[in-house]
């Protein structure tokens, strides 16, 4: 048996989780709402105040996938309670952000500015043009969009410029030395 898939989920009391057919999983909170399909073979079982992740077969395909619906209905759950926030930081002269609309607009030394298409669900604020502030109730996508914005300038390693998160280390390389 999985070790993490057969460990139970504690449910809020402000949550409230919603299966149908044994496999659609609904979990309103407080911050808002998330669903998901199990795949086939998972179920969930709900016992007072806990959540159950089963499977039907020791199948091979069934025991990788039990650790992972239990790992992302747990985040379901923590998410609609607490919230995901992912925290981006801009080093270079002239780099900077601004939300302007529905989108992310970053100059980051491009002959053009990058508009990166907020999605719907996901708060982004900028504070100080250079640290960004990424929230929302889905981890996976305050996640991919934390790495979408991250993608445009990776931090290089000879001066350190570009977008990293906050508190990355950047391992730095020592630059050319003329030898005479």
């Amino acid at each position: 048996m999985s070790r993490i898939g057969k460990k139970q989920i504690p449910l809020p009391e402000k949550v409230e989780i919603n299966v149908q057919g044994g496999r659609e999983v609904s979990v309103k909170g407080p911050k808002g709402q998330l669903q998901w399909t199990l795949p086939g073979g998972l179920g969930i079982e709900q016992e007072d105040g806990t959540l159950t992740v089963t499977r039907s077969s020791e199948e091979r395909e069934l025991r990788a996938m039990h650790g992972t619906a239990r790992s992302l209905v747990a985040n379901m759950v923590e998410g609609v309670v607490k919230g995901f926030t992912k925290e981006l930081e801009i080093i270079g002269v002239g780099f900077r952000a601004a939300v302007k609309g529905k989108a992310l607009d970053l100059s980051l030394g491009f002959s053009h500015p990058v508009l990166h298409p907020i999605p719907e669900g996901i708060a982004v604020t900028v504070e100080g043009n250079t640290n960004i502030k990424i929230e929302g109730i889905d981890k996976q996508l305050v996640g991919q969009f934390a790495a979408d914005v991250r993608s445009y300038y990776p931090p290089e390693p000879y001066k350190g410029k570009g977008v990293r998160y906050k508190g990355e280390k950047v391992r730095r390389k020592q630059g050319k030395s003329v030898k005479r």
